[in-house]
């Protein structure tokens, strides 16, 4: 394959085939398949790396390993802020569309602090940020970052907020000034933690490069609303020797809101869809724009940031400047994140098994559940809120809510009378009373034939199980 036809490939859906031309075709089995052809469509999945091919490896196949790096490396690069156990990965994206395949590495979000807080105010803005978290379908879902801000346009003030931050913090940083002078003394402080530089500019491009090279920090392009310049400045840094970017097409709250949302669009379809290199790095989003033109209350700002966060969730941003630590602009952004950065081809789900919830005894009800994450831990919930003492028996219904494994055979009498005998449940209760789920009561009467259990149908809705064993639950 000549490197135009690997680009054009690139641009297009990579299919197995593509990547068996490439392979050393011995069916040597080295890689854990049966043949090449098995292990090229892993690699295509992503679920196997080049380096999992021993003969790949070796000199005279070099050429080959090459060209397949550049097919099945992501169109949009990964690039790492921080070091260590707290770096943060972000970009890393090879697809434009969730449903295609995918999307790895979430959003980053970082929460601003400025060389001009007073130090309590900026270090419980640091606490707040390291603090926050909120559980949701098994998943803790945190911040990731903190972004120092020069306002004060003072080099040392800004390097000794710097040192501050990094005190109080294992996070990653992002440093923001457009003086170069005042930069560098922010890296100077940050020489060891490698934060990410925002941003260069048309006027200070050349500078900003320097402290990137020197301190072998990744360096952020900031073109507002100017995608033809955005990717000269790219094109230029990358002739300048720096190949770890992040691109900020401008984020604009108000009467650009359009021009933002296409601009990010643009920047990622010619990633994705037309291979263009220039183009191929994260994206960098600054909701904190809301609070810089705002006029009105700090509500009205917080709504607009709120509103913008989940605008570039969805559109490509992976990066992201806040202000507010507010919970009802974080929460919900949060969340979508985390349902935006699932793997669309398995639903999310939990472990079958037996779950002991509160202090159940020989007398205690027993209920099942299926394991689709949101389905299992909405119950949970229920019933701990609830102080219920209870067996819950989560069956495999392959990640799919109760009513819908019905519907889809996917949950039978036949799996739970199985998991009534391989769940041990007979050994730890004197009855043989089944709760189950009131969307699952076209299957009581197979239940009951096959398992020998008597059968109680539930609630439609697990908030009603407390109020449903207070009013029939008897031994």
């Amino acid at each position: 394959m000549s490197e135009r036809e690997i680009r054009k490939t690139r641009a297009k859906e990579i299919s197995p085939i593509d990547v068996y031309k490439l392979l050393p075709k011995t069916n040597c089995k080295e890689c854990g398949e049966e043949n090449c052809m098995a292990f090229a469509a892993k690699l295509v999945n992503r679920e196997v790396t080049l380096e999992d091919c021993p003969p790949l490896l070796k000199k005279e196949n070099e050429e080959a390993y090459k060209k397949l790096w550049e097919m099945l490396k992501p169109p949009v690069k990964e690039v790492t802020i921080g070091t260590g156990d707290h770096a943060i990965k972000i970009g890393g994206k090879l697809v434009m569309y969730r449903h295609e395949f995918t999307y790895f590495n979430p959003t980053a979000i970082a929460i601003d602090v400025t060389d001009k807080m007073p130090e309590e105010e900026l270090l419980d803005r640091v606490k707040r940020t390291e603090d926050f978290q909120y559980e949701y379908i098994g998943q803790d879902l945190r911040l990731d970052m903190i972004a120092v801000r020069s306002t004060s346009k003072d080099s040392k003030l800004f390097g000794s907020t710097v040192e501050k931050v990094l005190r109080n913090t294992s996070l990653p940083l992002v440093l923001c000034a457009f003086n170069p002078e005042i930069m560098e003394d922010g890296l100077v402080a940050a020489q060891k933690s490698r934060p990410l530089i925002y941003a260069a500019t048309e006027n200070n491009w050349k500078d900003m490069a320097e402290l990137s090279s020197m301190y072998d920090c990744p360096l952020t392009v900031f073109a507002p609303n100017n995608l033809k310049l955005l990717r000269s400045l790219t094109k230029t840094l990358i002739d300048y020797g720096i190949k770890d970017l992040v691109l900020d097409p401008g984020t604009f709250p108000n009467e650009g809101l359009s021009d933002m949302i296409n601009n990010f669009t643009m920047v990622r379809r010619a990633a994705c869809k037309e291979g263009d290199d220039l183009l191929g790095f994260p994206l960098m989003g600054t909701p904190i724009t809301a609070w810089l033109e705002h006029k009105g209350t700090a509500e009205v700002a917080m709504w607009k940031e709120a509103y913008l966060t989940s605008i570039l969730i969805t559109r490509y941003a992976d990066i992201l400047i806040m202000h507010s630590l507010d919970g009802w602009v974080l929460l919900p952004n949060v969340i979508l994140r985390q349902n935006l950065y699932t793997d669309p081809r398995k639903p999310v789900a939990v472990k079958p098994g037996l779950r002991v919830l509160g202090e159940p005894d020989e007398n205690s009800p027993v209920m099942f559940t299926t394991n689709f994450a949101l389905t299992y831990y909405t119950v949970e919930s229920d019933i701990k809120s609830g102080q219920v003492n209870c067996y819950l028996m989560v069956i495999d219904s392959g990640g799919i809510s109760v009513e819908s494994s019905v519907a889809g055979r996917q949950l039978t009498a036949e799996k739970v009378a199985e998991a009534l005998k391989e769940t041990g449940i007979a050994d730890k209760v004197k009855h043989r009373k089944l709760i189950i789920p009131g969307r699952a009561a076209r299957l009581s009467g197979e239940i009951e034939e096959l398992s020998g259990w008597e059968v109680m149908v539930g609630p439609l809705d697990s908030s009603g199980i407390p109020k449903f064993l207070q009013e029939k639950w008897k031994t």
